[in-house]
């Protein structure tokens, strides 16, 4: 059974996977950060103040996910997504339509809780639980709906721009997805909710990732793209000045990351089903570490080029492995609370490291010298990792 089978026999419930996946680029930092420069001039905000209050909200979203997205273990998934669009529908309006800067704020909040968040949540849960046997190529076609956001939506806004305003241009983007949503959320092959809504006061059963050490040891390694691409897109500017590259060749790169994560995920997803999660985690870095090596040894545009396909190619294979291992360590029945772990880590981490590297770069570290260090955090991570996935618990035993 392969992708043909997959798509033959499962492909409305893929669909909405794929559609929340693709709704969530409307909540990620490369969406938002086309819109940078309008946002902070409609809430009267300075570059730094809106970086400062990004980073707020980003934090506070992954508090958010943390709180609520457990629910999806006993919520029915129709309106669990049907919750997260109305909110991030209201998060669209009040960012776009507020006379007052802070009702602004809020809802660039709720456009990242409901987009990067719950989205992200809501597509990686349904197609880690719902599919067994093809779990990996299940997450894989997932994760190419963020992939095609990624590729297309860049160039489309930029082509858009010409002809409408911004905000125009959002309340276009929510009719579309709106037109989207609707035939899935009437007519959608949806699964029953998983279990039974805990009584009030009743403490939650299951596992509790933060007080599991297996969970922690293994977070540095799953971190580690989301904390050091964030930085790479974050400081561009300051990464082709030192690396000797130029922003025209690192958005050219940017296009050869969205391509490259299309074999990585279609090949991770296979051989995640045929070789298991484990195999895989331990290797899955390794063309992102050689790309740190390279940008660090040659810097140029073929070092702006090996870190883009090279980290494209290693995150297009990190979801059907996190989601794939987390089921294996944690099982199915509680993917809704582990998985909102790790998003609400993930979260925290990305609305971090903007910080950290800032403070380095204040500093005077080079980039080279950054990169050096991601390239620890790496190895750290992996080294930290291993006595999880040697676990029986990991190896299915």
């Amino acid at each position: 059974m392969g992708y043909r089978t997959l798509l033959r026999d499962h492909r409305g419930l893929l669909g909405i996977c794929f559609l929340a996946m693709f709704t969530s680029s409307m909540g990620q930092s490369f969406f938002i950060g086309l819109f940078q420069a309008p946002i902070s001039e409609r809430l009267d905000l300075t570059p730094g103040q809106f970086g400062s209050a990004y980073a707020l909200v980003t934090l506070a979203a992954g508090f958010a996910v943390l709180r609520l997205g457990p629910s999806l273990d006993w919520v029915s998934p129709r309106r669990f997504a049907l919750l997260v669009l109305t909110t991030l529908a209201t998060g669209v309006l009040l960012l776009t339509l507020s006379p007052w800067w802070g009702l602004g704020v809020l809802g660039l909040g709720l456009v990242r809780f409901c987009g990067q968040g719950m989205m992200t949540h809501l597509g990686n849960t349904l197609a880690g639980r719902e599919f067994v046997a093809l779990r990996g190529r299940a997450l894989g076609l997932t994760g190419m709906g963020l992939m095609l956001g990624e590729t297309l939506l860049p160039p489309l806004v930029a082509l858009l721009l010409v002809l409408l305003g911004w905000r125009e241009l959002w309340w276009l983007f929510v009719l579309v997805l709106a037109a989207c949503w609707l035939p899935a959320l009437v007519r959608g092959p949806w699964p029953a909710a998983p279990g039974e809504r805990p009584s009030r006061g009743q403490r939650l059963e299951g596992p509790r990732p933060f007080r599991d050490a297996r969970f922690w040891r293994l977070l540095p390694l799953l971190m580690t793209l989301p904390v050091t691409l964030t930085g790479l897109f974050i400081y561009q500017a300051v990464m082709t000045r030192d690396l000797g590259s130029t922003l025209t060749v690192y958005a050219l790169a940017l296009t050869g990351m969205g391509l490259a994560k299309l074999p990585g995920a279609l090949l991770g997803g296979r051989w995640v089903d045929r070789l298991g999660p484990v195999a895989l985690a331990r290797w899955y870095l390794l063309p992102f570490a050689l790309a740190l090596l390279l940008a660090i040894a040659f810097g140029g545009h073929f070092g702006v080029w090996a870190l883009m396909v090279g980290g494209g190619l290693a995150m297009g294979t990190q979801e059907p492995i996190a989601t794939s291992l987390l089921v294996r360590i944690w099982g199915a029945e509680y993917l809704g609370t582990v998985r909102a772990t790790l998003s609400a880590s993930m979260v925290f981490a990305t609305g971090l490291a903007p910080a950290a590297l800032g403070i380095a770069l204040d500093l005077g570290a080079s980039f080279s010298l950054i990169l050096a260090g991601m390239l620890a955090f790496l190895v750290f991570g992996w080294w930290l990792a291993q006595s999880v996935l040697r676990s029986p618990e990991a190896r299915g035993e």
